[in-house]
């Protein structure tokens, strides 16, 4: 609030008419100024002011609070009239949203239901794949099974036995056909005959058809040369046509040049007379360009002669002003004659006075010359001050730097040794973890060849196992086989076999393998047998039917 001043009489402002402050009678109940204002004020020396004005300077101090407040109430009215609505209408079922809601609400039902069958659908198509899958995978085993060495072998001897009981066969065939039969031998040359005749017949069928198959080529190799001339018909035709085009074009090229020709003479023409009309024209504007400097020549001859009687005129004119200007000058000069004695007393006042002002002048400037010398001093002492307090400060900036610095190498060389330590502790943790390694590595080494002599000792338990079942399917095939043939000897070699195919003896620590050469180490490791000959040869048929006893 402002105050007045110091003033003779005390006024009432801002409410009240301008006058003197009136006397209020001291009671009892008056509320003391303490309660209200600060002890020691002077009501003389504040200002009321009335409750209007006192309301519009608030409400112009906090008018934009009240408004962001009243904009915060409508948002959150509006806000709350929203919420309102929306739990409301949130269970109405005749609206958009109700509607789509309960749609919505149908749809997932659908869907869930639609779910719970592809689901029942999906079980049962996981149970028949399962089974399929079961399916395959014992026949794979089968077959599987049926692709190892042992029953391949096994089956190999099992067909040689089959090839050796039809061997057998054949020959006690062959021994009751040498039996002669007179009939047997009619029948024989009848179909003998009759397989002559047959040939004979084909032969003249195959004849005949070579025939009528060259014939047929003949028609064709004549349709073809037909074909041909006519070709070479129409090529003449096309040529022809060709080359009759070729002379219309040439026509036509003749034409057009003739066409150019007349353009580029007819151009040419026109060219002629344009530079003849344009000579005509530049001739027409040369002339006109000499008339208008005819023109020009003229109007600067009269220019000059205004000029010279312009000059001339105001030669005169000048020398009329001279005389003029003398006169006045010489009335002048008689005039100050005149006044020359009243203005000494003038001139005399005058310079009392231009000295009194000289010397109020010279005092004022040597006032000014003393008040710029202590502005000079103050402001010297001043610049001293800053300059020393500018010292301190920059000392003790430079101390303080200092002391920072100390600060960081300290920091800097506890963390040096706090990255020492560590890299120690790393150092030492990595040394541990190495040795962990290797008693880790030394331990799983063992843990590995103990796994090995397990897995050794799994291999040569299912080595047996199939050995087991691979001999009980043999004996159940040998014994299938003894009804109807008897000599079941390559069975029983391929099932004394042991597993590997090789030629050595069978190691009985390693389920009865055998090699490919006489090993005697733990693995029983098989290497390939190589044959002595690089190439296979091959019997024709007919011998390997003679080496195996077949008669056709």
């Amino acid at each position: 609030m402002a105050t007045l001043g110091t003033l003779t009489d005390s006024l009432v402002r801002f409410g009240r008419r301008t006058g003197q402050m009136r006397e209020t009678p001291e009671t009892d109940n008056q509320i003391p100024c303490g309660s209200l204002l600060p002890s020691g004020v002077d009501l003389h020396q504040v200002t009321i002011l009335p409750n209007d004005e006192w309301n519009r300077i608030q409400n112009s101090l906090d008018k934009m609070s009240r408004k962001a407040a009243q904009l915060r109430a409508e948002k959150k009215a509006k806000k709350d009239m929203h919420l309102k609505s929306q739990e409301m209408m949130k269970h109405w079922a005749n609206t958009y949203a109700g509607m789509r809601k309960q749609k919505l609400e149908a749809k997932e039902l659908r869907e869930q239901n639609e779910e719970k069958e592809k689901q029942k659908i999906d079980m049962e198509e996981a149970l028949y794949r399962a089974q399929e899958r079961k399916k395959a995978i014992e026949s794979a085993k089968l077959s599987h099974y049926y692709q190892t060495d042992r029953v391949k072998t096994f089956h190999r001897a099992l067909l040689l036995t089959k090839v050796l009981k039809e061997r057998d066969a054949q020959v006690q065939f062959q021994k009751r056909k040498m039996k002669t039969d007179t009939k047997w031998e009619e029948q024989l040359k009848q179909n003998i005959e009759k397989a002559y005749q047959e040939e004979n017949d084909k032969a003249e069928k195959r004849h005949s058809d070579r025939v009528a198959l060259a014939n047929d080529h003949l028609k064709q190799m004549k349709e073809r040369d037909e074909v041909e001339e006519q070709r070479k018909r129409e090529e003449e035709k096309d040529a022809k046509e060709i080359e009759r085009q070729a002379k219309l074009y040439e026509v036509e090229l003749a034409k057009r040049k003739e066409k150019k020709e007349e353009k580029m003479l007819e151009c040419q023409r026109m060219h002629l007379e344009t530079m003849e009309n344009r000579n005509v024209i530049r001739a027409i504007e040369q002339q006109e360009e000499e008339e208008e400097d005819e023109k020009i020549r003229k109007f600067l001859v009269a220019k000059k002669a205004l000029a010279n009687i312009k000059r001339e005129k105001d030669a005169e004119t000048y020398k009329l002003m001279e005389e003029r200007k003398e006169r006045i000058f010489n009335f002048l000069n008689e005039l100050n004659r005149k006044k020359l004695d009243n203005a000494d007393d003038i001139i005399a006042r005058d310079k009392a006075e231009a000295d009194e002002e000289y010397e109020q002048a010279e005092k004022e400037k040597e006032e000014k010359r003393k008040t710029r010398i202590k502005e000079i001093e103050d402001y010297r002492s001043e610049v001293l001050r800053n300059k020393e307090e500018q010292r301190r400060q920059n000392k003790k900036e430079s101390q303080e730097t200092l002391q920072s610095l100390i600060n960081a190498d300290n920091l800097f060389r506890e963390h040096q040794q706090e990255k020492k330590r560590r890299s120690d502790e790393d150092h030492r943790t990595v040394q541990s973890f190495i040795i962990h390694q290797i008693a880790e590595k030394k331990v799983n080494s063992k843990e590995e060849l103990e796994n090995n002599l397990d897995y050794d000792r799994e291999t040569e338990d299912i080595a047996i196992e199939k050995e087991k079942e691979f001999k009980l399917y043999a004996r159940e095939v040998i014994e299938e086989e003894s009804k109807s043939a008897k000599n079941v000897y390559p069975l029983e070699q391929a099932v004394k076999l042991g597993p590997g195919g090789g030629h050595g003896i069978p190691f009985e620590d390693r389920g009865g393998i055998r090699p490919s050469y006489q090993s005697r180490d733990f693995y029983g490791t098989q290497l390939p047998s190589y044959a002595a000959r690089r190439e296979m040869k091959y019997d024709s048929l007919e011998t390997t039917k003679k080496r195996l006893g077949f008669t056709w």
